[in-house]
């Protein structure tokens, strides 16, 4: 199965019922106020990229976003449906994301996931993505791993 990535509008009702999904994970293992969702119309700004993998048949089957700041760039709503799992799709969306940052110049990527999220902590780790204090608005949590990736420009 081949996957198809592209930039896409968040609010389309099957990118949101991946997004819902996302944050019932989320909301499974943490208190809200350890949980740091972009809401849709965020999802949307200018300096959002919010992109949807497809898979053959067109089915939404994966999100994710980076938020580009002055100087580096955030990772948000990394979700990739159960079924569509184990066939590197979230590696695809990593690199997707990393690659439209590096293109507009931003060569920082930081990212703030839950300690319970095992399988993102280790695509991360892998990717080259090493551990780092609360960055920007985010305030320390026992719950929350904070990650940042370098790029050379």
């Amino acid at each position: 199965m081949t996957f198809h990535i592209s930039l896409e509008d968040p609010g389309q009702p099957d990118v949101l019922k991946l997004l819902a999904d996302g944050e019932a994970y989320g909301a499974a293992l943490y208190p809200a106020e350890s949980n740091h969702y972009l809401p849709i119309d965020a999802l949307r700004a200018a300096h959002v990229r919010f992109v949807v993998a497809r898979d053959d048949h067109g089915q939404a089957v994966g999100t994710g976003a980076i938020a580009l700041n002055h100087g580096w760039a955030e990772l948000k709503r990394m979700w990739v449906a159960p079924a569509a799992r184990g066939r590197g799709l979230s590696r695809m969306l990593l690199a997707n994301l990393e690659a439209r940052a590096t293109s507009a110049g931003i060569f920082v990527i930081r990212l703030e996931t839950g300690i319970e999220n095992h399988e993102a902590l280790g695509l991360y780790e892998r990717s080259g993505y090493i551990r780092r204090e609360a960055f920007a608005d985010y305030l320390p949590d026992p719950l929350s791993v904070f990650m940042e990736k370098t790029f050379r420009d």
